[in-house]
């Protein structure tokens, strides 16, 4: 019988390529995603504390099942949303985590919102405006392209909700905000 076991801090390809590495050192088997691991079977004891380890080494943490793991569901299906699909979501937010984790909204953000200490359209906002100045950073397309991308009505409200998170507009970080972006994991 398989086993999900969720992990805190695993935002990205290489994490996952880095966390299958673990996986093989230990000998366990199973399929990795961003935030979460399927075991084949469950793990025992020792593996379990082995991998807790080894994960805690590398900068990733293994959440018990609970509000831990939830919160760091939340943050993944965000952080993919914004950050690993080229299509922006066609809904809202809500409905979008809701019918992900089949759970009521409202209860997610308030447990998200008691422990993270903000709101999760909040983080949502932090995550896109991360993935602005990554388009600005490479300074392959125009702002208005950007904004269309990341699913913003118009380049102008793109524009305010920046300059409104980082004390600039995108333009003054074309020039000298480009060292400023910050770590997945650190937003």
């Amino acid at each position: 019988m398989s086993t999900e076991v969720t992990i805190k801090n695993m935002v990205c390809p290489r994490c996952i390529a880095a966390v299958s590495d673990i996986l093989d050192e230990i000998k366990l088997n199973g399929q990795v995603a961003l935030g979460r691991v399927i075991l084949e079977k469950a793990p025992s004891s020792e593996q379990k504390e082995k991998l807790a380890e080894l994960l805690q080494s590398r900068g990733f943490e293994l959440l018990e099942p609970g509000k831990s793991s939830l919160i760091s569901k939340i943050k993944t299906l965000i952080i993919n949303l914004v950050h690993h699909q080229e299509n922006q979501l066609h809904e809202n937010l809500s409905s979008y985590l809701s019918e992900q984790l089949n759970q009521e909204y409202t209860g997610l953000s308030k447990l998200f919102s008691s422990v993270e200490g903000m709101t999760i359209e909040r983080f949502y906002t932090l995550q896109r405006i991360e993935k602005v100045k990554e388009y600005l950073f490479y300074d392959e397309m125009s702002l208005s392209e950007i904004a269309f991308r990341m699913g913003y009505s118009s380049a102008a409200y793109l524009s305010a909700q920046f300059k409104k998170e980082t004390g600039m507009t995108p333009s003054e970080f074309k020039k000298n905000g480009k060292g400023k972006r910050k770590g997945l994991d650190g937003i």
